[in-house]
């Protein structure tokens, strides 16, 4: 099974990228972040045109995920548990050929003195007490998406210069390992732990892509049964490099089921 991630910034202005990057790449599962547009206007039918499943979770110019399938999603869930007046649509969950499967943005947290910072770090404890209980299910588990979070120096470009920022904060670092520490497997450095200049994304001021000023914050986290089966992580830095890019690129795990 071949899943992607990927934080479009934007569905509808980057749908010719995202469609032919679906049809070359051809994943079994894409995981769309950022979407931003509402659920009854994002492009459905250009993507059941290349023959996916669609579920998207959408609000109006804002945040926004999506769940693309080649086959049939079970069991779907639209929102992370655990704060009901949360209405930021940044979470969608389903089953896919038993790999339970979720796409998730999490809160960037800028800037760190408002009440921005503390709403991430409460979404991440959020989604530690959902990913626990989906250890307990005992199935494979997949939870990709743009974690908004840098784990350690050797993924960004600058360490000390991003040390004060949301995505790197210690805090932030911390609730990301103990979702880890739960028991699951970030999948790029299982496979690489060395690599460097291993980046997802690229702002676009101060010329950050050609001159490869990179954060790596897109992210697959694994169970046990999924990290048992993992063969593959990958970040495919084509599309960046495109006209008209998302300032992410995407980032793609194969699991042999």
């Amino acid at each position: 099974m071949r899943i992607a991630t990927w934080n479009v910034n934007s569905v509808k202005a980057r749908l010719p990228n995202v469609q032919g990057w679906l049809e070359t790449a051809s994943p079994d599962v894409a995981l769309l972040q950022e979407i931003k547009c509402e659920t009854a206007s994002f492009p459905a039918k250009d993507f059941e045109a290349l023959g996916y499943e669609v579920h998207a979770v959408g609000q109006k110019s804002y945040n926004g995920v999506a769940l693309l399938s080649k086959h049939p999603v079970t069991d779907l869930l639209t929102r992370l548990p655990g704060e009901p007046e949360d209405e930021q649509a940044r979470y969608v969950e389903g089953t896919v050929q038993g790999v339970r499967v979720a796409s998730l943005y999490l809160p960037n947290g800028n800037p760190v003195g408002t009440e921005k910072y503390p709403y991430k770090l409460r979404w991440m404890d959020r989604l530690k007490a959902h990913a626990k209980g989906l250890l307990e299910s005992g199935q494979p588990v997949v939870l990709g998406g743009d974690y908004n979070v840098i784990p350690g120096p050797e993924d960004v470009y600058d360490p000390k210069g991003w040390t004060e920022d949301a995505l790197f904060r210690q805090e932030t670092r911390l609730k990301f390992r103990e979702i880890l520490h739960l028991g699951y497997t970030e999948a790029f450095r299982a496979l690489h732990p060395d690599m460097a200049h291993a980046y997802s994304f690229w702002d676009y001021q101060a010329g950050a892509w050609p001159r490869d000023m990179g954060l790596r914050i897109d992210h697959f986290l694994l169970s046990p049964q999924a990290a048992d089966r993992l063969t593959v992580c990958a970040i495919d830095r084509g599309p960046r490099g495109q006209e008209k890019a998302s300032d992410h690129t995407p980032v793609i795990v194969e699991l042999d089921v």
